[in-house]
């Protein structure tokens, strides 16, 4: 098998695996969360696909493999396996900038790279920009978001954790 076709290959294998929503955050993508960690071809021409979860017993992780099961089948891109990475565990610095600009939109606070805790930031109200928050649960609707209220206008609001 020539070079030329294994890049086109991998090419689309990239554009279909990045354009798949996460289930538990449906404005971003498999792209946007940095999770897809390599797309290469095998000497046999197997494409090797590796995804890792944002978390050790993520939920969404079995499903998520199936939608890129499933994505890589109608991108006609020939024999593929995929492969769970878990080192280096995934990290939130890795979501892109596209992906923390949709999570604010979405309305909910995206990590900042790096950010050592969420006590250690000053959160804004992703409704109404007011400094004035709280931390109601270190624990949101997964276990990778944090449940906070803004103080001024009272609305709740998600923070996405740094992992």
């Amino acid at each position: 098998m020539s070079a030329a076709p294994a890049d086109a290959r991998i090419e689309a294998a990239w554009r279909a695996l990045a354009s798949i929503a996460d289930p538990e955050l449906p404005p971003l993508t498999l792209g946007d969360l940095g999770v897809i960690r390599f797309v290469r071809s095998r000497p046999d021409g197997t494409l090797e696909v590796g995804l890792s979860p944002t978390y050790t017993g993520c939920p969404a992780t079995d499903y998520i493999r199936q939608r890129a099961e499933r994505a890589l089948i109608e991108a006609e891109i020939g024999a593929f396996s995929i492969s769970a990475v878990l080192a280096p565990a995934w990290t939130s610095d890795w979501i892109s900038s596209e992906g923390r600009r949709k999570l604010h939109e979405y309305g909910i606070v995206p990590p900042e790279p790096a950010a050592p805790s969420l006590q250690a930031r000053q959160l804004a109200c992703p409704r109404c920009r007011s400094l004035d928050t709280e931390c109601l649960s270190e624990f949101g609707s997964t276990p990778c978001k944090a449940l906070h209220r803004c103080r001024a206008c009272l609305e709740p609001f998600e923070v996405f954790k740094c992992i």
